[in-house]
């Protein structure tokens, strides 16, 4: 077992606060922090911390031990390499719009733009590994994000409440057909319309999103949403693509999976994402970087039966698990409440990451040895750990609550 220290990523739509606050940093940051990786990502690997002080690369050490550190399946399979990538994110203003690929389609499309002579580090590249990524958010504040897409009769009406004449006939066409293949002529129209034909109906429909909210409408949030992504990204059509998802608001502790060709994007909040360890995103607007229209309607999911929102499933009375159909990861949370103590058991055999993001706790080796977890402090467990435990450090004036992610056994 080992301390991790972890890179925190500034892109612009991150807090100056929520990852500061999280790893007792003082706020405001000097600039927007949007992701803290905790793994073993070749482009920011965490570095590991032994106990004589000296430290190296999680990418390194697994490389120089992929069966002790990954288990002897895990390394067959993915080599000496995680196959996952946890992350604190914290979302200030709206990532892009955005879905990944599903194993087959990453790994033809990887081997398509390698053919063709793409340089991975090219803007116009869409694959950078042969790999798919889906991925989980669960939320530690109150989480907002644009999901998968809404049932097409309930966009129909949302389209006719917001007033306006000239969304009639995107109306008409979704109400003709209103399943996943009138939402995939609705969103292929919207995100291919002309400038000029964007700017005429922009005015009109920002004016019935006020309209629509002034009168306590019954999609007032969604108008709000559009509001809030026109004025960051006014010639955007994804903007309008906006209307067409769901709109999912997390409490703490629920979560969300986004599996391959889920259109998505998260607005606003703060949350622990656990997922594939890709770099392959297919991105549908809300960016100035690279969109690559036909290829996202290659790996686009249009059914309408909705993003479930997972609580979990209780382990034992402290560990709940999210179980999703994913082979690369599984996250689960351990839960102390104030004035409560208790040692939960390690299972060994995977490689795991310890986050604490509530209180401390303690973990303990087989072997005796044991590391101090502090709010926003993570560890490194190697599959080689068996036997492992942990435990609240003190509960007296608050709860505890400690996520861990694993490798998953989905299909």
């Amino acid at each position: 077992m080992k301390l991790l220290q972890n890179p925190v990523r500034p892109y612009a739509w991150g807090s100056r606060t929520a990852i500061a606050e999280l790893l007792g940093r003082p706020t405001p940051s000097p600039h927007p922090e949007a992701e803290q990786w905790i793994g073993a990502h070749p482009t920011d690997p965490s570095t590991v911390v032994c106990p004589d002080g000296s430290r190296a690369s999680l990418l390194d050490t697994l490389r120089a031990d992929p069966i002790g550190q990954l288990g002897a399946d895990r390394a067959r399979r993915w080599g000496p390499r995680l196959p996952f990538l946890l992350k604190l994110l914290a979302a200030e203003e709206p990532l892009s719009l955005q879905a990944h690929p599903s194993a087959e389609q990453a790994a033809e499309g990887f081997a398509r733009e390698d053919a063709a002579g793409i340089p991975l580090d090219a803007p116009e590249r869409n694959y950078k590994d042969p790999d798919p990524k889906p991925e989980l958010i669960c939320a530690l504040t109150e989480f907002h994000a644009l999901a998968g897409f809404r049932p097409a009769a309930r966009t129909v009406e949302l389209l006719a409440s917001i007033g306006v004449p000239g969304l009639d006939p995107y109306a008409e066409l979704l109400a003709a057909e209103p399943g996943p293949d009138g939402l995939r002529a609705l969103f292929t129209t919207w995100i291919t319309l002309p400038q000029s034909a964007l700017a005429q109906l922009r005015p009109p429909v920002l004016d019935g999103c006020v309209r629509h909210i002034k009168a306590r409408g019954e999609f007032a949030r969604e108008c709000r949403t559009l509001l809030q992504l026109a004025e960051q990204y006014p010639t955007d059509a994804g903007v309008l693509t906006s209307l067409l998802l769901n709109h999912l608001v997390l409490e703490p502790t629920e979560a969300i999976f986004l599996p391959a060709g889920n259109l998505h994007t998260y607005l606003h909040g703060t949350g622990v994402e656990i997922l594939a360890n890709s770099d392959n995103v297919l991105r549908g607007g809300l960016t100035p970087k690279h969109v690559d229209v036909p290829e996202l309607l290659r790996v686009l999911d249009f059914s309408d039966d909705g993003v479930p929102v997972l609580t979990g499933e209780p382990v034992d009375e402290l560990q709940t698990v999210y179980r999703v159909p994913a082979q690369e990861f599984e996250l689960s949370r351990l839960d102390w409440p104030q004035g409560r103590d208790g040692e939960a058991k390690l299972p060994g055999g995977r490689p795991q990451i310890m986050l604490c993001t509530g209180g401390a706790a303690e973990l303990t080796g087989a072997d005796g040895q044991v590391l101090k977890l502090e709010r926003g402090a993570s560890a490194w467990l190697p599959a080689s750990e068996q036997g492992a435990a942990v435990r609240p450090i003190d509960t007296s004036d608050g709860p505890c609550r400690v996520f861990r992610a694993t490798t998953g056994d989905g299909d």
